[in-house]
């Protein structure tokens, strides 16, 4: 062969490996855009059910307070009143504040008899308390009025659930029929969902203003539904049937709690009745206490030492039912 031919066959050589190797590039290009395809089609089909975020198990822990963070907001805090809820309150906040002041101002003018000028510290200390106590009972009732009808509340949706009604609608049947102050507090979430919020931020949300630990694990059940399926009825039957039981042990405990309660009333009631009779018998006898200097303070601190009693039986009590 001559050189010219092998020069020929070389080149000839050279353009077929070339196109072989652009078919076998092309090849691998349209495999490997067909794989990325089958991958991402399947992880489009399987991420809800195996690519799950993490779930927040918030009924355990009890979610930070994302409110008004204003000055008014941090001093209404101060006072136990919340800005954001106002409704919640049977009593207009200041009408709270100014009978508290009224109070505490009296406090301080049976103080005055015993500690001096001292007293004028008692004022802001009694003030604050007064009102938290106050907005603390409000809050208290609601949300006991709250965990007793949230049996009920329970009880429809799955009613609902179990006869094909989707969840939604059957909060929103709980927003119109069940009484204050559930239906308000659903009916908020339901405009809340209708406006575009999802429904575990919305639920999520309705836990954080109820403020109870039954609906954080009803926020937390719905979540987990939603993301991983599941039979959510049963579920919310059973949560319902340990809120009945929750509510019964309660009951039981403020039960066996009574005797105590109603010695720290008689206790708190004896030396009023025993002064309003030693009064009715003897007005100049029991008038010393309000003329002279030493009987002024003297009543100041029996009056000092029964609150202080009061307080802290009512407190053992309360400890005692936790």
């Amino acid at each position: 062969m001559t050189g010219h031919g092998l020069l020929w066959l070389l080149l000839v050589l050279s353009c077929l490996s070339l196109a072989g190797l652009g078919v076998s590039g092309m090849l691998v290009s349209r495999s490997q855009k067909t794989k990325a395809k089958r991958e991402a089609r399947m992880a489009s089909v399987g991420s809800p059910r195996s690519r799950m975020p993490q779930v927040e198990m918030s009924a355990f822990t009890r979610p930070a307070r994302t409110g008004n963070r204003s000055l008014p907001a941090m001093a209404a805090a101060v006072f136990g009143f919340d800005l954001d809820r106002p409704e919640q309150y049977p009593l207009r906040w200041w009408m709270v504040l100014v009978l508290a002041l009224a109070i505490a101002k009296a406090m301080q003018s049976l103080a005055a008899e015993v500690v001096g000028d001292f007293s004028y510290a008692v004022i802001p200390v009694a003030w604050v308390m007064l009102c938290r106590n106050v907005f603390g009972w409000s809050e208290g009732r609601r949300r006991q009025k709250l965990l007793h009808q949230f049996p009920d509340v329970l009880a429809m949706i799955v009613r609902s659930v179990r006869v094909g009604i989707p969840v939604m609608e059957a909060m929103r049947a709980v927003s119109r029929e069940m009484p204050a102050p559930t239906a308000p507090e659903f009916l908020r979430m339901v405009e809340q969902v209708s406006i575009g919020v999802a429904l575990e931020e919305a639920v999520a949300e309705l836990a954080q203003r109820c403020g109870i630990p039954e609906y954080r694990f009803f926020a937390t059940a719905l979540s987990l539904q939603n993301q991983t399926g599941g039979a959510l009825s049963e579920t919310l039957d059973n949560l319902a049937d340990v809120i009945r039981k929750r509510i019964a042990l309660i009951a039981k405990g403020h039960a066996m709690a009574s005797e105590a309660k109603t010695c720290a009333a008689v206790l708190g009631a004896l030396p009023v009745v025993t002064g309003a009779a030693l009064y009715l018998l003897s007005p100049g006898y029991f008038g010393l206490l309000f003329s002279d200097p030493t009987g002024r303070a003297l009543f100041g601190s029996a009056v000092m030492s029964l609150f202080s009693g009061l307080m802290v039986m009512r407190s053992m009590i309360r400890r005692s039912l936790k």
